[in-house]
């Protein structure tokens, strides 16, 4: 081979290493910016719930709530749900679901779920609310170990009680879970019958590093994330030792009591 043929095979390969490099930098760049920016929205997702939960705690008006997160089997804590923006991965309807261990009595790291459907709205007037569904049931956690869930169909729900307590033996307290919200200032149930609860899968692979699934999240404990550490110590604290199903709560007046 002559000196002008090697030269222009050297040209040629160079070119092609370059090109194949632009190539795969092209292809792996957008994957790696989404993986990123689902793990950093994962990350802050985790914060917020954090602090919705904090102000459903001290807030004078959700004294039947605490009670009852007492004797949840799980907390779906979601920072955000914006009325008329209930679409199935859409921003406003996100949120971290915690389930309690059935022998342990501790809580799970945080799966990321969003909440949707298009037949359904906010019944206290707010644009945006801060909402907890509280699974009161093993039957409402292991519907949620599918990819979704129909509320209503899957496991019951119905609106959670508000006011400083509530008799365990409230009608709505028989559903498999309870919802609660709160939106400037105002409380009372959201309408959550027929929407749908689905799986963050992009989130949930990029907050653990992996690829993972609601069992190895909540039946499995094969993963886990030291930044969710602060929400779930403040879960733990603020549900307690799981109380007696049978237990009866103080009673409220009539007036204390939101229902559907």
């Amino acid at each position: 081979m002559n000196r002008t043929a090697i030269s222009t095979w050297r040209a040629t390969s160079w070119l092609f290493v370059m090109t194949m490099l632009v190539v795969g930098t092209l292809v792996i760049s957008p994957v790696t910016s989404a993986y990123a920016n689902d793990k950093q929205e994962a990350t802050q997702l985790v914060e917020k719930a954090r602090l919705t939960l904090d102000s459903f705690m001290k807030d004078k008006n959700m004294g039947a709530f605490r009670d009852l997160l007492k004797k949840s089997e799980g907390v779906f804590i979601a920072p955000q749900v914006l009325k008329g923006a209930f679409v199935v991965g859409a921003s406003g309807g996100n949120g971290v679901l915690l389930a309690r261990d059935k022998t342990t009595g501790e809580w799970s790291e945080p799966a990321f779920y969003t909440v949707g459907g298009a037949s359904y709205g906010l019944q206290i007037g707010g644009q945006a609310s801060e909402v907890i569904l509280l699974l009161m049931t093993e039957r409402g956690v292991n519907s949620l170990m599918t990819n979704s869930l129909k509320l209503g169909a899957d496991a019951g729900v119905a609106a959670g009680p508000v006011g400083m307590g509530v008799a365990a033996a409230t009608a709505n307290l028989s559903a498999d879970i309870l919802s609660f919200s709160r939106s400037k200032g105002l409380y009372g149930g959201i309408s959550l019958d027929g929407a749908v609860l689905a799986v963050r899968k992009a989130l949930n692979d990029a907050y653990y590093g992996k690829s993972v699934t609601p069992s190895d999240i909540f039946v499995r404990h094969d993963v886990r994330n030291p930044q969710a550490e602060r929400l779930i110590e403040d879960v733990s604290k603020s549900a307690g030792p799981k109380a007696a199903a049978m237990e009866i709560l103080p009673q409220a007046n009539s007036s204390d009591l939101y229902r559907n």
